[in-house]
């Protein structure tokens, strides 16, 4: 059986050498003249010695066998002498594992079961059986074996989640490679000494000095169909939620350059939040990248997951990824989602704090590719990063084990680049392009309100805007504690629609000259009475403001509360009493004027004669409950 499979496999390494050399015969150049860049040539020969030729086997090859290996790997790398060196290899059974420096030949039985599978696994999917058995069957007719090339490299240290390996010269940035053990990790440091910086993606221990190290040719992706929708999985695509396999369909690269301007167009339509402080005065639309950023526990979160609830029955798919959270927190977050019906269009991609350091960096990039996946079938899609600023912490993490050149904050010189890469794929695709969007929501947490540290300014300098959560605001009860001051959408009105622009009207200045009233109070007790009103104004839009956590209103619900606002229909309201009864007031309006709600929800165009009506509704309702005190 060797010396059958031996003698294809030595009749298929002449073919392929006249193969070559009628090629380059058909350039005009010479055979043999460009053998630098022929495949499986990593290792130069010496000018003074042989080609080292190592073969692994159990059953030594013989003498005929030995002197054609020699002559397929002189001409192979265009050595003069070949020396081999027989060693003895129980897992090479039933044939010969050649090595040639970094080049590796598997022309065991192993290595042809490899190449068979690989030749099954590239054939059309296939649900009917029979339809799978006929596709098998004209597959194992024409399988041919090839030389079972692949390039090997060495562990030379591992510790930490990070191994140093040898050789692999030709291995790329971001490559995914196999160690021997199965274990898989992501090359992230290439040196000039010939090491190669590799971050794994499993258990470390089973990794020792000296173990093999395949190169795969793929990049770090994930696996992925329409029935993750619903499920939580871990940054490599494995269900971790219990459920069963996802059954993917296509393998989507983690890494991918974001679209061009040619593939996008202008951000336009609105993606409402359910949060008035928010679609009233920083209006985020649909392919916007929009930072929510605060101090711990301000209520970042929360803000993030009213979001998600606000898209049922908007066709939004939605992606959290939870980076280096208590598993606890995200289980909230679960629960959260399925009491309110929203995990039936959400994915969740979580990496908790117990997860390694290079799992929790490509976490982002894993929910980003789930999310670029439905964006390019022309869905809309919404995606959390929670939060980056731990995301940044794994990636110090990784660049000091690496033995980087520490920065400021000793973050590597290349953080910034970290989540532009990230957040630039953020897009709202043209018509061609299907029309798909990707709306960015990155979260990042700030020490005792300094938006001026390292992180907090990369991030702001790359989005589209930020809303920023105040500590003073959020303990003095106004929640959410969106900072009006601070807080700013640079896509601004474009991405609202004409009844929410109308309806807005004056509200953020009229905020604005509320805090500034509110200063100069503190320093007189004798106000005018125009001060006085306008600082009862502004406490009663304050109120207003206030919101509960997953209750997010509706576009109609919005435009009531700010029509009725800018009439000033809330000043004779104890200010503790206006969220009560502007609940009220909704539900008013629900019952007696369903029509109305109808109308403004399906319509968004503002008029003078919907304002009549919204006005003359609200002060009937005023008036009865006034009559009912």
């Amino acid at each position: 059986m060797i010396d059958e499979t031996f003698e294809n496999l030595l009749k298929l390494a002449e073919d392929e050498e006249n193969a070559k050399k009628a090629e380059l015969a058909a350039k005009g150049e010479l055979p043999g003249e460009d053998v630098e860049n022929a495949e499986g040539n990593n290792q130069e020969p010496e000018e003074d010695g042989p080609l080292k030729v190592e073969i692994r086997c159990v059953t030594p090859p013989d003498e005929e066998q030995q002197k054609a290996i020699a002559t397929i790997m002189q001409e192979k790398y265009g050595a003069s002498s070949v020396e081999i060196v027989i060693k003895n290899d129980p897992s090479a059974a039933d044939g010969f594992n050649i090595f040639v420096g970094d080049d590796n030949y598997d022309w065991t039985t192993l290595g042809r079961i490899r190449q068979l599978r690989r030749s099954i696994q590239k054939l059309p999917k296939e649900k009917k059986i029979n339809n799978i058995i006929s596709l098998i069957k004209d597959d194992l007719k024409g399988f041919k074996l090839n030389l079972g090339f692949q390039q090997v490299g060495e562990v030379l240290t591992v510790g930490d989640g990070i191994a140093v390996i040898v050789g692999l010269k030709e291995v790329e940035y971001g490559e995914i490679v196999l160690f021997e053990c199965g274990v898989k990790g992501m090359v992230q440091d290439i040196r000039t000494n010939g090491t190669t910086g590799v971050v794994l993606f499993g258990d470390a221990s089973e990794i020792v000095e000296g173990q093999r190290v395949v190169r795969t040719g793929r990049t770090a992706g994930i696996p992925i169909s329409n029935r993750i929708l619903g499920r939580m999985i871990d940054p490599l695509g494995k269900p971790i939620d219990g459920g069963p396999d996802i059954g993917a369909k296509r393998y989507y690269p983690i890494e991918r350059p974001a679209p061009g301007i040619i593939d996008r167009k202008s951000v336009c339509s609105p993606l409402e939040t359910g949060i008035l402080a928010i679609d009233s005065m920083f209006p985020i639309g649909r392919g916007q990248r929009e930072l929510i950023i605060g101090d711990r526990q301000t209520g970042k979160t929360s803000v993030a997951i009213d979001t998600i609830l606000n898209q049922k029955g908007k066709d939004v798919v939605c992606v959290y990824v939870a980076i280096s959270q208590k598993a606890s927190s995200v289980a909230k977050v679960v629960n959260i989602l399925k009491k309110n019906g929203a995990m039936d269009y959400t994915v969740i991609v979580s990496s908790p704090a117990s997860d390694s350091a290079s799992l929790q960096y490509i976490a982002p990039y894993a929910g980003c590719a789930v999310a670029e996946y439905f964006m390019d079938h022309g869905r809309d899609t919404l995606i959390i990063y929670d939060d980056l600023s731990k995301h940044a912490v794994a990636y110090r993490t990784i660049s000091l084990l690496l033995e980087r050149a520490p920065g400021r904050e000793a973050y590597p010189g290349d953080v910034f680049y970290l989540h532009s890469r990230l957040l630039e794929r953020s897009a709202q695709l043209s018509d061609e392009k299907g029309g798909g969007s990707m709306t960015a929501l990155p979260i990042v947490e700030t020490q005792a309100g300094d938006v001026s540290a390292y992180i907090p300014t990369n991030i702001i300098s790359i989005t589209d805007g930020q809303i920023f959560l105040d500590n003073e605001l959020f303990y003095s009860g106004q929640r959410p504690a969106v900072n009006v001051g601070l807080s700013v959408s640079r896509v601004g009105s474009a991405a609202q629609t004409n009844v929410m622009k109308k309806s807005v009207g004056t509200l953020r200045l009229d905020l604005a000259q509320y805090r500034e009233m509110q200063v100069f109070s503190q320093f007189g007790s004798d106000l005018d009475d125009q001060t006085v009103i306008q600082l009862k104004y502004g406490a009663g839009l304050m109120q207003l403001l206030k919101q509960p956590n997953q209750s997010p209103l509706t576009l109609h619900e919005q435009v009531i509360l700010l029509m009725c606002a800018r009439e000033k229909m809330f000043l004779d309201i104890p200010q503790k009493e206006i969220p009560k009864v502007a609940r009220e007031l909704l539900d008013w309006f629900a019952k007696e004027n369903g029509t109305l709600c109808l109308s403004i929800e399906h319509k968004k165009v503002y008029s003078d004669g919907l304002q009549k009506k919204v006005l003359k509704a609200a002060k009937q309702f005023f008036t009865e409950r006034k009559k009912s005190e």
